[in-house]
């Protein structure tokens, strides 16, 4: 007889398999990600500074006025400053690298406008479309950074992506000279669209998510409305984020009168741009290579103070040569190395105390931040550098007020805090 089958048993109880985890991109290396996010910056200068001598041509080409030309850049600048309020809120919504793939798609179509552009009102159009796009870059970069690094690390990595960064506005206007002297002043925008697919291709396949989803925060307006409202309310962060923004106007205020104050007063021609911006440009490297260095062996106020020995001495000494001497070169120049120096060595203390303020919303901040320097580098452009332009001494009295406003918030920032130790440390 065959035997009896067993009776049925119950099945063995199979043990769940969790699902894999999303994959995440690695996160580059240090140079890695400071090449990344120093090539986004460049969308800005390489935006302001490679059409600079065009100027003239697209007078010519589309039949406008100096005027109107001079206005593509204040339209830039004023598109910049008010979308550049928005992006950090948006990545700290929607993530990092999303805001900044988006910003990059708009800014190759506005890119693409203005090489098309057949007359100067669509100009300004598509000038607008850069400027609300282009800063996505500045404002996540730094919020990136944050994410990733604490204190000395992330003044390193600041320092060190503006170390990169400065290649852009030292060729960019050099390039722009070449380029109108040997084609059509719509070719400067064919390669700068160029650059930007290139730019969204890498970006796509390394740019990482540093925000993930359970530390972003709520987009609506109620929650905006607070975090602004704190934000602008905050009198540490006007004297902080002033400190970067008077800096920077006191150099933006050389470049955006250029086209008129370079060929007037020096007689150079669209191709010599690189008298300003070299020197300019190689400040700015040596100075942020000096904040690399120097990042973690002293406090940021002692480095901050260093760098305004800098930058007021070159501001004064431009000044003075100005008021006994005829603008000539090299001298007319050389002071701007010096000034940017000086900026250079102060931008990542005082960027990063003004990042800390807010830390729970460093991506909103740093768009208010980059919302101060934009704004009045569009007051710049648009008003004094055309009313200042005529004249190098006006120039140079204009530099001399910006560095002492400069000066006049860092002091103010210092005395606020010893007089409010309840208030926001710094």
């Amino acid at each position: 007889m065959f035997p009896s089958p067993p009776p049925d048993l119950p099945p063995d109880p199979v043990t769940p398999v969790p699902p894999p985890p999303p994959k995440r991109r690695a996160v580059p290396g240090t140079v890695g990600l400071a090449t990344l996010l120093a090539g986004l910056s460049m969308l800005g200068p390489f935006s302001i500074d490679a059409y600079l001598p065009a100027f003239p041509n697209i007078q010519a080409s589309l039949h406008a006025t100096p005027i109107e030309v001079q206005q593509t850049l204040t339209a830039y600048m004023l598109a910049f400053a008010g979308m550049v309020l928005w992006h950090g809120a948006l990545a700290d919504a929607f993530g990092r690298r999303n805001v900044v793939l988006c910003a990059l798609v708009v800014f190759a179509i506005g890119t693409f406008g203005c090489a098309a552009s057949h007359s100067v009102h669509y100009l300004w159009i598509f000038r607008i479309m850069q400027g609300v796009s282009a800063g996505a870059g500045v404002v996540v970069g730094r919020a990136i950074i944050r994410d990733l690094y604490d204190d000395a690390p992330a003044a390193r990595l600041l320092s060190l992506v503006t170390m990169i960064f400065t290649i852009a506005p030292a060729i960019a206007p050099i390039l722009g000279g070449w380029i109108v002297k040997y084609a059509d002043w719509r070719t400067i925008f064919l390669v700068l669209l160029a650059y930007t697919v290139i730019l969204f291709v890498y970006c796509y396949r390394r740019l990482p998510e540093t925000l993930p989803p359970e530390k972003r925060q709520a987009f609506n307006p109620r929650y905006l409305w607070q975090n602004y409202s704190a934000i602008f309310s905050s009198p540490l962060f006007h004297m902080k984020a002033g400190i970067v923004a008077c800096n920077f106007s006191g150099l933006f205020l050389y470049i955006s009168a250029a086209p008129v104050a370079l060929p007037l007063h020096l007689g150079l021609g669209p191709d010599q741009f690189g008298w300003l911006f070299i020197p300019s440009v190689g400040g700015i490297f040596l100075g942020a290579l000096a904040a690399n260095r120097i990042a973690g062996k002293m406090t940021f106020a002692r480095q901050i103070g260093i760098g305004f020995g800098f930058l007021l001495t070159a501001a004064a000494a431009n000044l003075l040569y100005h008021s006994v001497f005829t603008p000539a070169l090299p001298w007319s120049v050389l002071p701007m190395f010096f000034y940017t120096f000086g900026m250079s060595v102060i931008a990542p203390g005082a960027t990063l105390l003004a990042l800390d303020l807010f830390p729970h919303i460093r991506g909103t901040v740093a768009s208010c931040q980059s919302f101060a320097t934009t704004l009045l580098g569009a007051l710049v452009a648009g008003v004094i550098a055309p009313f200042l332009s005529h004249s190098m001494l006006w120039l140079a009295l204009g530099q001399v007020g910006f560095a002492l406003c400069a000066l006049g918030l860092w002091v103010a920032s210092r005395l606020y805090r010893r007089s409010r130790p309840a208030a926001l440390a710094s």
